[in-house]
């Protein structure tokens, strides 16, 4: 199998769409396939106002096509819906190429929460979007349903895995978090409006509230909760050991399809506390390594009394192996169902770019 793999998520951006590819890239090689990466790293970009970090692609379809031959794809994945996602989509309908893809993001939401835009107006695009492909690969069976309620169809079932070798219970001290008062209750994942994190620094709750990330929304976070103490963007081991050093994990989060973030906080012993949303109830929702509850105070102060190793216990049902066998046989078996590829058009060159790169494990992060 040769497989192109679209995304426009892709470094810098450290989020679970890049960590989620990174690890299928890994497993690759040892399932028979040959992946390529098609990010904005091969063509002109622009940085999106107010998200720096994630870059717009100057790319058409023309761009794509042009690179077709090079690229020699016997199987193709679309990751994101952006311009990469969509010239890619375009080229494999032109093709009669089959492609699946897959729902990261609640795009619906997380525009309506900066523009007035009904959220039906977007999935009605989203459903067009996927409606295409062989098959959409989603991470929960919460969000299969939703999505199978809004007419989305071909729905797969792709889960995601933590590294428990580097996520694991540590007895080491952080020196960012000497002295603060106990319990810490941490909060990782990007600063923004869509991931609620205010909902958290409100909190009524005893000890500190440590916040691990960055993103557009952290000034007006560290106003409205000054005595947090916010850490940045952590990775890696320094990430891993402040994960073990605190003692309950909230996660605010109400649009998340998955959040890798719970499989490395329990991995690391950490119970969670969480609303009963999409992601979490998947999760967490009937394991014991979490409380789950509207109201997130009364979840926070609970999950202290979880035991540390049944949280350790539940992470280690979720590898990378398992995550990456799902993904490979979901685009083989789609692949089949669809037939063969049958060409229709071909497209112009265009000058965008300079070609794809090996879908390889390049992890600034560590």
């Amino acid at each position: 199998m040769r497989l192109l793999v679209a995304t426009d998520a892709w470094h810098p951006q450290v989020n679970g769409v890049v960590r989620s590819l990174e690890h299928m890239a890994e497993a690759g090689p040892h399932l028979g396939c040959t992946p390529t990466l098609l990010t904005p790293r091969a063509f002109r970009s622009v940085p999106l106002p107010f998200y720096p970090e994630i870059r717009l692609s100057l790319v058409t379809a023309r761009g794509v096509a042009a690179r077709w031959p090079d690229l020699a794809p016997t199987h193709v994945h679309i990751a994101t819906e952006g311009p990469i996602g969509l010239a890619t989509r375009r080229v494999c309908l032109a093709r009669g190429q089959p492609f699946t893809t897959s729902y990261h993001t609640r795009f619906p939401e997380y525009l309506a929460a900066r523009a007035p835009v009904p959220p039906a107006w977007s999935y009605a695009w989203l459903r067009r979007f996927h409606g295409a492909a062989s098959g959409t690969m989603v991470s929960t069976p919460s969000l299969e349903r939703e999505l199978a309620g809004r007419g989305f169809s071909n729905l797969m079932r792709w889960t995601r895995g933590v590294d428990t070798e580097l996520f694991r219970p540590r007895d080491e001290p952080v020196a960012a978090l000497a002295g603060l008062p106990r319990p810490l209750f941490l909060f990782v994942g990007r600063l923004a409006v869509e991931k609620n994190v205010a909902a958290f620094l409100s909190l009524d709750l005893p000890g500190t509230k440590v916040v691990v990330g960055d993103g557009p929304d952290r000034a007006r976070l560290e106003a409205l909760a000054p005595a947090a103490r916010f850490l940045g963007t952590r990775t890696g081991e320094d990430l891993a050991r402040i994960y073990a050093a605190c003692d309950a994990f909230v996660f605010p989060s109400l649009t998340d399809t998955f959040g890798i973030v719970l499989l490395e906080a329990l991995a690391c012993g950490l119970p969670v506390a969480a609303y009963p949303v999409t992601g979490p109830l998947d999760v967490v929702g009937g394991t014991g390594a979490g409380v789950l509850d509207a109201d997130l105070r009364a979840a926070a102060l609970a999950s202290l009394a979880i035991p540390r190793e049944a949280c350790r216990q539940e992470a280690l049902r979720y590898t990378w192996a398992e995550s990456a066998r799902q993904f490979y046989a979901n685009i083989e078996t789609a692949h089949a169902q669809a037939g063969v590829p049958r060409p229709v058009r071909r497209f112009g060159r265009a000058p965008l770019g300079v070609g794809a790169e090996p879908l390889t494990r390049t992890d600034p992060r560590s």
